[in-house]
């Protein structure tokens, strides 16, 4: 799920006509100021993070000046929450509150259909209210097709209490989030608090929506970078990763770091399959004393190309002491695309700290042979296994191997741009491009290329693998991007043919990542 900032959905209540405090964005102090100044009254300056309880933290403060706006902004943006930095605060009008309520809408997954929670008591969490204040609390489903009347909001709010001319006023606010719910797919809407002034206007006070992953493409307005609800800004590695994955339907490729602890952890990149083997791998994992620097799920059968684009991002974090690929024992992927793209990342990186690779499930033998055949000459140690060997047994092997490997840590490598021979004769696959170098070819006696294409892409021309479909077809998919032909022409045939996969940003980001002290 997809969270927006809190200013973000105030503009979203903007376009509903939903009353919000009068107010702007600042990432500067001069701005907060200048903002403070063109309200000409006492203003709230809050953090805008994707975080609840910020009024805890000190990221929310009344400034009765725009001298005491600059100072708290300047404050707030020195500050990092969960350990990511604070960019922007939200400077708006500090109204004047006769009361606070709670209104939110979510969806109920059992029941299929949305449901909408009012309370007359607002400013804490509803959970924390529904204890305390049991008796101002209403709850009622909301037809997912029609949304919420207006005559339903009313008799709503009569049931949690609510009297008089405000409740017109509520109604309209009620109704108009119903209507946000529906037309960009919200899997939920928090408005906490309500306020009612003591002149009986209403605004909401706050703002936090959450949207469904898979409707993200439909609402570019929102402007959310990644569609999945992080409790923090997506970091640059996120966002490099989430383009491979939103480009590319083959299969699924979540990549998500985890909060890094300024301390001795011993650190691991963590590649799963799977969220059920993931979670048991997981937790193999840190039964051994190691930390996992990100979480890295490649399921739903997707090709070497994909599994290879991941493992390169997973390499783009510098400390890590190991590399661990675990899912569940029982995958119907084909298991020997994951071990190929495995072999071109890591002898591409010249792997030199230890992995281990537990691919079971299907052609599991045939993977831990790709992985013990091609991976022999590089620095690092790499052990394959399969769904006979438990992930609790892998990770003590991985630890053991971090040990012999006396804690040495992976400094990322910058990535080389491919310059491919003259005269090479290439052709596009959906998410790259193959390069063959025929004079080169010429000299080889195996066409190792040719025997493990198993998709019959490629044929034998005048001694020359050139393709044996269309281009157009190529592009479209009919190439699987398995990688087989690469591989087998660097070990069984003469190193004429490379496969590029394009991941972009990445090479500016490990630029930036080496360069950094």
């Amino acid at each position: 799920m997809a969270g927006i900032i809190e200013y973000q959905g105030k503009e979203l209540f903007k376009k509903y006509k939903i009353p919000v405090p009068e107010g702007e964005i600042a990432d500067t102090p001069k701005k907060a100021e200048e903002i403070a100044k063109k309200l000409g009254k006492p203003v709230v300056v809050k953090m805008q993070v994707l975080t609840t309880g910020r009024a805890g933290i000190g990221g929310v403060k009344i400034c009765d000046t725009p001298e005491q706006a600059k100072e708290t902004t300047a404050e707030m943006l020195k500050r990092e929450v969960k350990n990511y930095p604070v960019n922007k605060v939200l400077v708006e009008e500090k109204l004047d509150i006769q009361n606070e309520m709670f209104a939110g809408i979510i969806i109920d997954d059992r029941k299929k259909m949305p449901v909408l929670i009012f309370s007359r008591k607002g400013g804490t969490g509803i959970e924390e209210i529904s204890k305390k204040y049991p008796d101002s609390v209403v709850k009622e489903y909301i037809s997912p097709s029609k949304g919420l009347p207006q005559y339903k909001a009313r008799e709503i709010l009569r049931k949690a209490g609510i009297k008089g001319k405000i409740i017109g006023k509520l109604a309209s606010i009620l109704y108009k989030l119903s209507q946000i719910m529906k037309d960009y797919n919200a899997r939920s809407i928090e408005v906490n608090p309500i306020i009612i002034t003591k002149d009986n206007n209403v605004y909401a006070a706050d703002a936090h929506i959450v949207i469904d992953d898979y409707a993200v493409y439909k609402h570019p307005d929102l402007g959310i970078e990644i569609a999945r609800e992080f409790p923090r800004p997506p970091t640059p590695l996120e966002k490099i990763a989430y383009n491979v994955e939103k480009d590319d339907y083959r299969g699924t490729f979540y990549f998500f770091q985890m909060e890094i602890e300024k301390n001795h952890n011993i650190y691991i990149g963590f590649h799963g399959a799977g969220g059920g083997g993931s979670m048991m791998s997981m937790d193999a994992v840190h039964s051994q004393g190691l930390k996992i620097a990100n979480f890295c799920d490649t399921s739903g059968n997707p090709p070497a190309s994909k599994v290879y684009r991941a493992a390169k991002i997973i390499l783009s974090q510098p400390g890590i002491y190991g590399y661990f690929a675990s899912g569940s024992g029982v995958a119907s992927q084909e298991q020997y695309n994951s071990a190929r793209g495995f072999v071109k990342a890591f002898l591409e990186e010249n792997l030199d700290i230890p992995a281990v690779l537990r691919l079971g499930g299907n052609f599991e033998e045939e993977a831990i042979e790709i992985l013990n055949k091609y991976l022999q000459n590089i620095p690092g140690k790499i052990e394959g296994y399969g769904k006979d060997d438990t992930p609790e047994f892998c990770t003590k092997r991985l630890k053991t191997l971090i040990d012999e490997n006396t804690h040495k840590k992976w400094k990322i490598r910058q990535i080389e741009d491919y310059t491919p021979p003259d005269n090479a004769y290439s052709f596009e696959t959906l998410t790259g491009k193959i390069y063959i170098d025929h004079s080169t070819c010429a000299e080889c006696e195996t066409k190792a290329c040719i025997d493990t294409c198993n998709a019959k892409v490629l044929k034998l021309q005048d001694g020359k693998p050139i393709l044996a479909i269309s281009e157009e077809d190529a592009k479209k998919g009919k190439c699987t991007e398995c990688l087989g032909c690469e591989i087998a022409c660097k070990f069984e045939g003469k190193s004429a043919l490379h496969i590029e996969l394009p991941i972009p940003g990445l090479k500016e980001y490990r630029e930036k990542e080496i360069k950094r002290p």
